[in-house]
């Protein structure tokens, strides 16, 4: 889903409520699950997707004129060194606004920066060159490159006589590429049936069901997933739009080329990202999360966050985020978000505005370290109000951890029942500097500081 500017795991873990003497097996288990899901495609020397957390490399209107590559470029060795494990870029390929296109109004699947077409031969993010150096880059670091695929519609082409429309639609599509030529039947209404989904924006939708659009875009030994994935060297997918297609597509693609693939499905209904997600046999990202995050955060009510979540569905399958380029709504104590989603379950993705110009970056890398080092294992929620979350991950090949969000304007402490006895615990994040040690019963008195979090675990 876009902005109306366009008209015009490794260790995936499943949540559980209690700890039980089975916790271990269940999650070597999923482990070996989640591992078949995000690394059937790995590439030596990579990080397994989801050891660490995504990076979304880009935001809405970044700087055009072919620079942004090279931006990344840059970026790429310490955001590895941060505990990154891939990087999420924007559509890679030639759209209709050419120089000015975010990519989300694709045309050419096979232009990269090298076709003068759609005004310009570059792309707005820079040159097919500068794209494999940055992949290439990104590579010799450990990250995996997740690419940002639009297979839900089309735009660019000229217009011609539809038959089944009975007037004209802009469907001819006769990119210099030489590859995918389109045409009416390649899109809805045709002789398969008049839609499928839904459309988006008014844009030619792609029909799926037509053997030659398979063919282009998995099937064939150039088809578009094939040729991303070989030649340019694309790890992964995130898909745009799921909604305006079946998640058989989905699944298809990724039987034929694998990888880690995550799907926008722009829905905080958790039955039915749930469900798409098992359809699809792909992550999705966590919308009922987002929105739950909204009401916790910018509502002022954290018991919020006792409701249902897909990481608390199916963790393995979850992808959680505060924002992306599409929203940027949680403004009031964003960083207590990032401190919820990065010591909680599911795959975390942070967004480049917030870790590279408006948060502090000490803060958000002392988040990561934490998520990658520390929070393992199920979830319990040990305490949650207005003012106050607190919930403990009960350790899993690590001790776990404690964190405690305090949205009120004063420090704020509580006796809480952890899984260590007699036991000196820290707060990792410094921003308390109390060393206590757990009774003999595991209970302990901690603090947050007002507006802030803290994260405990054994010293």
């Amino acid at each position: 889903m876009k902005k109306l500017k366009l008209i015009g795991s490794a260790c995936f873990l499943l949540f559980l409520f209690n700890c039980s003497q089975d916790e271990n097996v269940f999650e070597e288990e999923l482990n070996q699950e989640t591992q078949l899901n995000v690394s059937s495609t790995k590439r030596d020397g990579l990080k397994s997707i989801g050891s660490g957390v995504m990076m979304q490399a880009f935001y809405w209107d970044v700087p055009a004129g072919g620079t942004w590559w090279n931006t990344v470029d840059t970026k790429v060795a310490d955001w590895s060194n941060a505990g990154i494990d891939a990087i999420w870029l924007p559509p890679i390929s030639k759209a209709q606004n050419g120089p000015f296109s975010m990519g989300y109004d694709p045309f050419d699947y096979f232009d990269f920066g090298e076709y003068d077409q759609m005004g310009s031969i570059e792309t707005r993010f820079g040159s097919r060159k500068e794209l494999t150096n940055l992949i290439d880059n990104a590579h010799q670091n450990g990250l995996s490159v997740i690419a940002d695929i639009v297979i839900n519609h089309n735009s660019g082409g000229s217009s011609e006589a539809n038959t089944y429309t009975g007037g004209n639609t802009w469907t001819d599509f006769n990119p210099m590429s030489g590859n995918f030529y389109r045409s009416a039947t390649d899109f809805h209404a045709n002789n398969v049936h008049t839609n499928d989904s839904g459309a988006f924006g008014g844009f030619p939708d792609l029909c799926h069901d037509q053997t030659y659009v398979q063919d282009w875009l998995w099937k064939n030994s150039n088809s578009v997933a094939k040729y991303y994935k070989d030649v340019i060297g694309i790890d992964g997918w995130r898909f745009d739009y799921v909604k305006g297609f079946e998640p058989w597509v989905v699944k298809a693609w990724k039987d034929e080329v694998g990888g880690f693939s995550v799907g926008e499905l722009w829905d905080s209904n958790v039955s039915l990202l749930d469900s798409w997600t098992s359809s699809a046999e792909a992550s999705a990202f966590d919308f009922a999360c987002y929105y739950k995050m909204k009401d916790a955060f910018m509502g002022n009510d954290l018991s919020a966050l006792n409701d249902n979540m897909l990481w608390k569905q199916n963790a393995s399958r979850a992808v959680t985020f505060v924002t992306n380029h599409d929203t940027d709504e949680i403004t009031n104590n964003k960083i207590l978000a990032y401190a919820y989603i990065l010591t909680h379950e599911g795959y975390p993705t942070i967004f480049y505005k917030d870790y590279e110009e408006w948060l502090n970056k000490d803060s958000m890398n002392n988040l990561i370290w934490i998520h990658n080092n520390l929070a393992g294992g199920s979830t319990n929620i040990l305490h949650a109000d207005n003012d106050e979350y607190v919930a403990k991950r009960n350790g899993y090949n690590n001790s776990g951890l404690v964190v405690y969000i305090n949205n009120s304007d004063t420090w704020q402490e509580r006796w809480i029942e952890t899984n260590w006895s007699n036991t000196v615990i820290k707060d990792y994040t410094g921003n308390s500097n109390w060393e206590p040690t757990t009774q003999s019963g595991k209970w302990v008195k901690v603090q947050a500081p007002p507006k802030s979090y803290s994260v405990w675990s054994v010293k």
